[in-house]
């Protein structure tokens, strides 16, 4: 039986990681993509046991031709069945203080990249009548954190198109899934704050189950949402 093949954007730390690492472990073929090559190589290496389910696809998703290329190249050698858009930057900064080039970095990556992929797979999934989509969004989407108007923007602005998208594509039978997670224990936060509150973030690992355990639902169901906390709540 053919492999299910899952994309996974900002594959190269954090909750894409982890991501990449429990499909791969499951059997998946895993199209890893991210900027930095070399640390998709050293995922790689780290899933010495599963490295063959590992596939390496450098991809700045800011870029339209870099994304429709690394999609052409994957679908080219593998069935795709599965895109999971990951890739995210921030700056805890308040919305005045934001430079001009965060303002283009956040919402190019964050918003505007997760668009070029999700326009990438649809013809594949289209002819295929099946496909995933799962975004990887914030708590961000339905509560305020201050410093985070532009991480807010790029969150909440796909939030918004993922749900017009999901009721276009349901008649070919393409399921689109929002997570929503909380603090979860990632370099996207200061070493700083790592050190002091880490041990009351979610764990990668503990996210991942949860989104291949969602994509591994093959019934006549999708959990469309799924809001994700530490147990003792958001950071304050």
């Amino acid at each position: 039986m053919e492999k299910e093949g899952i994309w996974v954007t900002g594959a190269s730390s954090g909750i894409g990681k982890a991501i990449a690492s429990e499909f791969a472990k499951v059997g998946c073929n895993v199209f890893v993509s991210a900027r930095r090559a070399n640390e998709l190589e050293r995922l790689k290496e780290e899933l010495d046991e599963y490295e063959d389910n590992i596939h390496v696809f450098p991809c700045n998703v800011a870029s339209s031709a870099n994304v429709e290329q690394t999609c052409k190249k994957i679908t080219s050698d593998f069935k795709l069945n599965c895109l999971i858009n990951n890739a995210g930057v921030t700056s805890f900064k308040s919305a005045e203080d934001n430079s001009v080039n965060e303002i283009n970095d956040i919402i190019n990556t964050n918003l505007i990249g997760s668009l070029y992929t999700i326009k990438s797979v649809l013809p594949v999934f289209k002819k295929s009548e099946s496909g995933t989509i799962v975004n990887v969004l914030s708590v961000v989407v339905d509560k305020i954190f201050t410093d985070s108007a532009l991480y807010s923007a790029s969150k909440q602005g796909l939030l918004g198109y993922s749900k017009v998208l999901r009721e276009e594509v349901r008649k070919h039978n393409i399921r689109v899934i929002n997570i929503i997670p909380g603090a979860t224990e990632t370099p996207i936060w200061s070493q700083q704050i790592r050190k002091e509150k880490g041990e009351l973030m979610m764990s990668p690992e503990s996210l991942a189950r949860v989104v291949v355990s969602s994509f591994l639902q093959k019934d006549n169901l999708v959990t469309e949402e799924i809001v994700l906390r530490p147990l003792t709540g958001d950071l304050n």
